[in-house]
């Protein structure tokens, strides 16, 4: 259950202090996250800060609900390479921008030193993965994958080739990465491979 996020004032500094987190894991990463430095970037006081998230880790995993709320909703074009393809270009778009690539690349480190920040990525991509597996649900049901295709698995089979490279090398995923991604997760499903 989700609960309804506070308006006003509440609203306007917890939107400064999430930014101001994801800031500051660009910048340094998780060990270099300290509270005052987020109160200071935020312009709020270190007492609230203090008060309302107490630890680096809950103001990381606020961060990261926010990302969870905040993300692009999938696109439905109906045909299933054609919305592999829009999940893929978010994600490529994501990885390369220069402030969110950066970010995503701090909180999975940081999420490897924390297991409250890692619960709190998992959600994320978790979410994610759920807003895409529709796309593949109604190709199954409309017989142009096997039956019993794992809808959750060809989602991540398309974005899992672009953190690799961005994680294991540093290299932004290209639009040509993006199409190999998508074209894989596509044959591989077509062949049965994500059948359960």
């Amino acid at each position: 259950m989700t609960m309804a996020r506070p308006g006003g004032r509440t609203a306007r500094v917890r939107a400064a202090v999430v930014r101001a987190v994801g800031d500051a894991l660009v910048e340094h990463g998780l060990a270099g996250v300290d509270l005052a430095d987020v109160a200071r970037r935020a312009g709020v006081g270190k007492t609230t800060v203090y008060r309302r998230w107490g630890t680096v880790a809950a103001a990381v995993a606020e961060l990261v609900d926010d990302m969870v709320e905040t993300s692009v909703p999938r696109a439905a074009t109906g045909d299933l390479e054609s919305d592999l393809r829009a999940n893929a270009e978010l994600v490529r778009s994501t990885l390369a921008d220069p402030r969110q690539g950066r970010l995503l690349t701090a909180l999975i480190g940081a999420a490897r030193a924390d297991e409250r920040t890692a619960a709190a990525l998992r959600r994320f991509y978790d979410a994610r993965v759920r807003e895409w597996e529709p796309c593949v649900a109604e190709a199954v049901s409309r017989g142009e994958l096997p039956a019993g295709t794992d809808p959750a698995e060809v989602v991540r089979a398309v974005s899992a080739p672009l953190y690799y490279r961005l994680l294991t090398h540093g290299e932004l995923p290209t639009e040509a990465a993006r199409d190999r991604a998508v074209a894989a997760a596509l044959a591989a499903a077509r062949a049965g491979v994500y059948v359960v």
